[in-house]
């Protein structure tokens, strides 16, 4: 599936394709992270320095987020999110201002203020526009691109005791391709689609939706994968997120060959060395 399709993304005048699979280096300043909450929260020379390695090891884009999706996360307040967000993005904006920043917010008025006050190009947002009342709003008067994310539930509720009506693929496919009809009826046509691996689904769920990967392309957008040191590759190993890097290499090579176009990864290098390695493989194979 590698190459098969090729999107673009339009990010502030400047159009960014897939031909690439484009990887999207995690920056959280979070406390409480699942994997690196508090290595760089509220810390100046810690947010820099993970912006200097994210550039340096070759991501593409940088995704900023200051409120942590774990399940059972703590409540941030917008206020308290909008702080962690400023910090890091004027900071991000000094030492790179051309870099491509991914926002990675539920909530329309810390997207609101990224782009308009910080020039942010990209929404991630984990709800599909459902846990905050002016996202929706926010993504039409943009105009910038946006992740839209499949979850059931909440970071606080998702995995108590996720359920699909028939094969999870389906679902999901069913559900998110409302939401790709509802936005483009509005105007919006960036989209990215990301199905949310661990997003109020088991750990079996993950692993069929990865399977039934391809089937996310009739949506007719490009594809976002973000499986990174996350649970469905620790508790297949029995390891933890710190021991789950070639688990997360390998599951990433996989979502590769199914027809991500996006990867987002706590792992830069590593991550970038699979894209190359599977191009590699590809290119081969015409």
């Amino acid at each position: 599936m590698l190459g098969n399709s090729c999107f673009s993304i339009n990010c502030r005048g400047r159009l960014v394709t897939t031909e690439r699979p484009l990887v999207m280096g995690i920056l959280n300043v979070t406390p409480d992270s699942f994997y690196d909450g508090g290595r760089y929260f509220d810390e100046k020379d810690l947010i820099k320095r993970r912006a200097d390695q994210i550039i340096s090891e070759g991501a593409d884009i940088i995704d900023l987020g200051a409120y942590s999706t774990r399940p059972g996360a703590d409540y941030v307040s917008p206020e308290e999110e909008w702080r962690r967000i400023s910090n890091a993005l004027e900071i991000i904006r000094h030492d790179y201002p051309d870099a491509i920043i991914s926002i990675d917010t539920f909530r329309g008025s810390v997207a609101r203020r990224s782009v308009t006050e910080y020039g942010a190009d990209i929404i991630n947002d984990i709800s599909a526009y459902q846990m905050d009342d002016d996202m929706f709003q926010a993504v039409v008067d943009l105009n910038v691109p946006y992740v839209l994310t499949h979850i059931q539930g909440n970071p606080q509720t998702m995995q108590l005791d996720p359920k699909y009506k028939s094969r999870v693929t389906d679902d999901v496919v069913k559900e998110l391709s409302q939401k790709v009809n509802e936005l483009t009826a509005h105007g919006v046509s960036d989209i990215i689609v990301d199905p949310g691996f661990g997003f109020g689904k088991t750990v079996d769920d993950n692993y069929q939706m990865m399977q039934d990967l391809a089937q996310f392309k009739t949506l007719g957008h490009p594809i976002l994968v973000g499986i990174s040191r996350k649970s469905m590759i620790y508790k297949a190993t029995g390891g933890t997120p710190e021991t789950s890097l070639a688990g997360t290499c390998a599951l990433n090579a996989v979502a590769l060959l199914n027809g991500a176009d996006i990867l987002r990864v706590h792992d830069v290098r590593e991550c970038v060395e699979v894209v190359k390695v599977v191009s590699k493989l590809q290119e081969n194979k015409r």
